[in-house]
């Protein structure tokens, strides 16, 4: 299992300690049974894809040895609601790993083989570590790519830009309703296009990662964008 949890918190004593998580949380996490792989990150600006840092978001990503060890979790830790006691609201997405590529850290944190069951939702995570020398380059490209995927609303359920340091190691997390929907932007998209194509020829990364994910639940305060789209699933 893979839960994704977004926080949003609001006032500058709770945003400051939110900021503070980022160096502290990793030393409580490395303790909690069955969290095999997790990474604290932040979000940019807007949707998240700016170079300017959002103090009030934040995000923890978790891999699960377990299902019970995740819900012991959500239910019980005192970070988790510590969190959530400071948050505007929260939002916690569980996954199932459908398929991954690349590494992150220099290890595949993603392993499974989940079956893409019809009708249903997909969720995608990439990820990425770009060369010192090629920021610049990326960086000119990323505001006409986000401002493509918010126009992209007929099959774009949810997105966000985060990252665990700013400029250099950023990811995206999006959600579609279909898994053609997300193949027709990725494929379709003349700047989706143009930004594969530049990556290919300039070597942006150092290191990236892909992977995509069945929706299997959702809980939290904030929206739920899977609400009513799968009737066996414990989307609402």
């Amino acid at each position: 299992m893979v839960t994704f949890t977004l926080f949003r918190l609001n006032g500058w004593k709770n945003r400051w300690w939110g900021f503070r998580q980022m160096g502290l949380a990793p030393e409580q996490l490395a303790r909690v049974k069955g969290l095999a792989f997790f990474k604290m990150l932040g979000a940019g600006a807007g949707n998240g894809f700016s170079i300017f840092p959002d103090f009030g978001t934040y995000c923890l990503l978790g891999v699960w040895q377990d299902d019970e060890d995740a819900r012991r979790f959500f239910d019980t830790h005192p970070l988790f609601r510590e969190f959530t006691g400071r948050s505007n609201s929260y939002q916690t997405f569980f996954l199932e790993t459908i398929q991954a590529h690349g590494a992150w850290d220099g290890r595949q944190p993603f392993e499974g083989s989940a079956a893409m069951l019809a009708g249903r939702p997909i969720a995608v995570i990439t990820r990425a570590r770009i060369r010192w020398k090629q920021l610049w380059r990326f960086w000119t490209f990323v505001p006409p790519v986000s401002a493509s995927i918010n126009r992209h609303q007929e099959g774009l359920l949810f997105a966000i830009g985060i990252g665990e340091l700013p400029l250099i190691q950023q990811a995206t997390f999006s959600i579609w309703r279909s898994p053609e929907a997300m193949k027709q932007y990725a494929y379709q998209s003349r700047l989706h296009q143009e930004v594969i194509k530049k990556t290919r020829e300039l070597g942006w990364y150092s290191e990236e990662l892909f992977a995509r994910f069945q929706p299997a639940g959702f809980e939290g305060s904030g929206e739920n964008p899977l609400e009513g789209l799968s009737p066996d699933a414990n989307f609402s």
